[in-house]
């Protein structure tokens, strides 16, 4: 198993985080991965991207053109990684973000309206992990519980009381991803 994923949108909604935690999992449960952000100097706000590989065998390179999964969380990034798909991917994509949709055909395409589900809940800073949720239902390449425990290292001690509901964030990404209409 190998999973090359580009995480791409505005500073502040969680990109780097969540590829952190992704790729802090990964490593807890013995696998292979890379984590490299890359974002400008205004970071909230400008655009962000980080690109994870977690693997079951040696990854021989982070630098990547082509990516499996691409979450994109603004229309900028659509714009910029939409066509870096490999043929047979998958985009997930927040409504909230996005007034042009994907139209590629040759991919699987994904809806989450997270950022929805995230004022639902009361919490727009779960956002980035029921977006998550979303993509680890799709592709389960690292176990919530592992998530979990790459909260625990990741989070000052000080919020370690908001992982649960983390947890429940996840597994709403989980129920509300949905394939593009």
């Amino acid at each position: 198993m190998k999973e090359e994923i580009i995480i791409s949108g505005f500073g502040g909604q969680g990109v780097l985080s969540m590829g952190k935690i992704l790729a802090y999992s990964g490593l807890m449960e013995g696998k292979e991965v890379t984590w490299m952000p890359a974002y400008g100097p205004e970071q909230r706000g400008g655009t962000a991207n980080v690109t994870v590989i977690v693997s079951d065998e040696r990854i021989s390179s982070p630098i990547l053109s082509r990516y499996d999964t691409a979450i994109i969380l603004n229309q900028p990034s659509l714009e910029k990684f939409e066509n870096k798909i490999k043929p047979g991917g998958t985009l997930i994509y927040d409504g909230y973000g996005i007034f042009a949709p994907p139209t590629r055909k040759d991919i699987h395409v994904y809806r989450i309206d997270a950022m929805d589900a995230a004022a639902e809940m009361n919490n727009t800073k779960a956002f980035n992990m029921i977006v998550l949720g979303g993509l680890l239902k799709l592709h389960p390449i690292v176990l919530i519980e592992s998530v979990l425990k790459g909260l625990r290292k990741t989070l000052p001690e000080r919020h370690h009381h908001l992982i649960p509901m983390n947890e429940a964030a996840i597994r709403k990404g989980m129920e509300i991803i949905h394939p593009q209409e």
